[in-house]
């Protein structure tokens, strides 16, 4: 066995969700359809008796049209999800909702800090490519404005072959779709620096230009390793089991996807209320105070959010 054929063969035991299965399976097909040999010759059909055609297929032939056939039937099953998830994207981009994507090198603990991150019990293990299939929730913690969905993903690894890169679409597109990456990396690893390297040349043969903050996850061990803590805007040291550094975690999200932030008072007249209940559907009011002519809030806003609102002059800032 391979490289290749033994990375299939954990992906296969790993898959548990159908549209894993299916990926899993048509990688499979894929890496056997180029390694066929004419080792089945014994095994040619018998001619059949005077004026027939001979030998017919071989047994080499037969099995690359039945794999032929199933990678086609796959494909088109693969398509249909694509399409489903597609749609579920698009609701979720049209309903406004900040999408956080979990990315990294295989064991980074990016399942773990999913959990942590949604109140999911998504499994989790200390072992090579633990997750199979990309799933997305809700944020439970308090990370930022109105809703956010953490959409954790199938682990990298250095060299990953192209056919794999096809297969497991899905993960790729959650990545695409997303607002902003956390790059989960083991801090207690010390490979790190070249799994950092191997994940980022990955994303950037994927054309996916998304903005990123560095996750330095089980940073609670690096006591016993001794590696030398940096300090940059975009990296954040944290522990998904203890949940040390979540606050500048959360930090680091706010400003990653909302920018500079306005905090004060605005008031909206009673004829645009409709503007309230929408900033009020968003988490951005703190307080409100009900006046003669007009609506008094307080408001933690994104700039780029309430400037549009002031030009329509729906409302003011006090």
């Amino acid at each position: 066995m391979d490289r290749q054929g033994l990375i299939l063969d954990i992906f296969a035991r790993r898959a548990s969700s159908h549209i894993g299965k299916l990926q899993v399976e048509l990688a499979q097909l894929q890496y056997l359809s180029t390694r066929l040999v004419r080792g089945w010759s014994h095994l040619e059909r018998q001619k059949g008796g005077i004026g027939l055609r001979g030998p017919g297929e071989t047994q080499l032939e037969t099995d690359r049209r039945l794999i032929g056939n199933r990678i086609k039937q796959l494909g088109k099953k693969l398509d249909k999800q694509h399409n489903q998830k597609d749609l579920n994207r698009y609701k979720r981009k049209k309903g406004n909702k900040k999408i956080i994507a979990l990315m990294g090198y295989t064991n980074a603990g990016k399942t773990t800090l999913f959990n942590a991150l949604t109140n999911e019990k998504q499994y989790s293990a200390n072992q090579l490519f633990a997750t199979l299939d990309s799933k997305t929730s809700k944020a439970s913690q308090d990370i930022g404005l109105g809703e956010i969905l953490i959409s954790d993903t199938v682990g990298f690894i250095s060299n990953i072959p192209t056919n794999l890169i096809e297969s497991f679409k899905a993960t790729l597109d959650d990545l695409r779709s997303a607002d902003l990456l956390l790059h989960v990396i083991d801090a207690s690893d010390p490979e790190k620096t070249e799994k950092i390297s191997q994940t980022q040349s990955i994303i950037k043969e994927l054309s996916i230009d998304i903005p990123q903050i560095l996750v330095f996850n089980k940073s609670d061990l690096l006591k016993k390793t001794g590696f030398e803590v940096m300090n940059n805007q975009n990296i954040v040291y944290i522990s998904s089991t203890t949940q040390f550094g979540f606050e500048n975690l959360k930090l680091k999200i706010h400003s990653a996807l909302y920018g500079s932030m306005y905090k004060g008072w605005i008031k909206i007249p009673y004829k645009y209320s409709f503007i309230k209940y929408k900033l009020e559907e968003l988490g951005f009011i703190s307080e409100e105070r009900n006046l003669k002519d007009y609506i008094k809030m307080r408001i933690s806003i994104p700039e780029d959010h309430l400037l549009p609102l002031i030009n329509k002059a729906y409302i003011q800032r006090v």
